[in-house]
């Protein structure tokens, strides 16, 4: 879908705001303070457009209540515009563009971004368990320190870039989390969590993979000190790409990450990975090739917007992002 066939799919608030309560909402209306499933709509001259009055606690609600949309003074095209350019960017859209092309000023197009940036998150944890062969890698965050005459900065593992754990099934999900470091005591845990045991580990020579991987079906590593990157079925490429792929957004968009902000950063690069498919062409030389295509960007708005509620971004006084509490049950 390119930008005029955006702009004709969505042409008025009305259009906006029935495809938003149809993707939040896909087995009809929900209360986002309750949970009950029985409203009506509020009529009347005063009455905003999509309020509803909930059956149970009679509490009032739109499809933007307790969503990242909630309180919203924007057009909800707007929203929907950014949600568009989000998804259709291959590495990240950065706030100053954002605001650019939908309009806004660039702090509105930062708060924004980590909204939809939440929503993508909160996608990728409900995953669950990877399965099959599952290739597992870490990547260390961050540039480089400071220049400070006569300090010396350690090198390697012993900086303080942030550590990022990630876990690729080779069917096509990934995982990705921040952990405080790469030890047995941090990442086992992690690993037993987002790794089913029935999966095939493959990795590299890290001690706390060779230590753990006795807890799965079974277990292959390469030896990369000795440049050995593939022996047969085993390497870890597909991680190592999907690593790539953070850098990229990392250095070419973002250019600086904070470790409070990173989880959301994470998501967004899952959100993309996870919302591809397997296609077929046909090469020069008659061979063919499988590659990763994004899915519809209809199909990617649906499986996004299905965790709006209860995904919430606040406005802090001081001009940062607060997360509220969880809705019931949550």
């Amino acid at each position: 879908m390119n930008l005029n066939q955006f702009r004709k799919r969505f042409p008025t608030e009305a259009v906006a705001r029935k495809f938003l309560e149809k993707a939040i909402w896909p087995n009809g209306r929900v209360c986002p303070h309750c949970g009950c499933l029985k409203s009506w709509p509020i009529r009347g001259r005063t009455a905003r457009p999509g309020l509803y009055e909930c059956g149970g606690c009679h509490g009032q609600f739109t499809v933007t209540t307790k969503t990242p949309l909630h309180g919203t003074k924007l057009p909800l095209r707007t929203w929907l515009m950014a949600l568009y350019f989000m998804i259709n960017s291959s590495k990240g859209v950065s706030s100053v563009f954002l605001a650019k092309w939908i309009g806004v000023n660039q702090k509105t197009a930062w708060k924004i971004g980590h909204a939809i940036r939440a929503m993508m998150a909160a996608h990728g944890n409900a995953i669950g368990q990877l399965s099959g062969i599952v290739e597992l890698d870490e990547k260390y965050l961050g540039g480089k320190p400071r220049f400070q005459r006569g300090v010396k900065h350690p090198r390697g593992k012993g900086t303080r870039k942030s550590c990022v754990h990630v876990a690729v099934s080779r069917k096509g999900f990934a995982r990705a989390s921040v952990v405080d470091n790469d030890s047995y005591a941090t990442l086992a845990p992690h690993i037993r969590k987002v790794v089913a045991s029935d999966a095939q580990l493959m990795t590299d020579q890290l001690q706390t993979y060779i230590a753990i991987g006795k807890d799965f079906a079974s277990h292959e590593s390469v030896h990369h000190g000795i440049k050995e990157f593939a022996r047969g079925n085993a390497h870890v490429n597909t991680a190592e790409s999907f690593n790539a792929t953070l850098e990229r957004a990392k250095q070419g968009v973002f250019h600086y990450i904070s470790r409070q902000h990173l989880p959301r950063y994470l998501g967004e690069v899952v959100f993309r990975w996870n919302n591809r498919d397997p296609v077929e062409r046909v090469q020069r030389n008659g061979l063919s090739k499988i590659i990763m295509q994004a899915k519809p960007v209809l199909e990617q708005f649906d499986n996004l917007l299905q965790y709006a509620v209860g995904t919430q971004l606040r406005r802090t006084i001081y001009g940062g992002i607060a997360v509220p509490q969880p809705l019931f049950g949550g």
